[in-house]
């Protein structure tokens, strides 16, 4: 699925500073953010920077890659239970997906995701690495 250019800089924030929303209602945390926020149906956020660390909730490895992946298999794409109480999606990297168990500490870390076509854009974002501690 190719990421059209009105997307890509809409979501900036969210893909490469991990920034969420901090409802002022509830304080509730949504990642990515939203206008109405699900738990108060309040209208008014504060924008916070997540921490970036977190704690592998569940896995999977992918070995028959979709279109355009097909030289990272076997690659993991994991939910990541971040610092701050919310769940995101990511791929996995750095490590053997073969060595991960849930309940690992991982960091997101800025890098490349895709490219849409030979020489189109570059899309960037977040992933996850091994948190060891650096």
């Amino acid at each position: 699925m190719a990421m059209h250019v009105a997307r890509n800089w809409r979501e900036t924030p969210e893909r490469y500073r991990m920034e969420a929303a901090k409802c002022k209602k509830c304080s509730a945390i949504h990642f990515p953010a939203r206008l109405i926020c699900p738990e108060c149906q309040g209208r008014e956020f504060a924008t916070v920077r997540l921490s970036g660390k977190g704690e592998l909730a569940t896995f999977t490895i992918i070995r028959i890659a979709p279109t355009g992946f097909g030289d990272l298999v076997p690659y993991a794409v994991g939910i990541v239970k971040m610092d701050e109480g919310i769940h995101v999606m990511a791929q996995i990297v750095d490590c053997n997906p073969e060595e991960l168990k849930i309940g690992d500490r991982v960091v997101s870390q800025f890098r490349r995701i895709n490219q849409e076509g030979k020489n189109g854009m570059i899309l960037y974002g977040y992933k996850f690495v091994p948190d060891l501690g650096l």
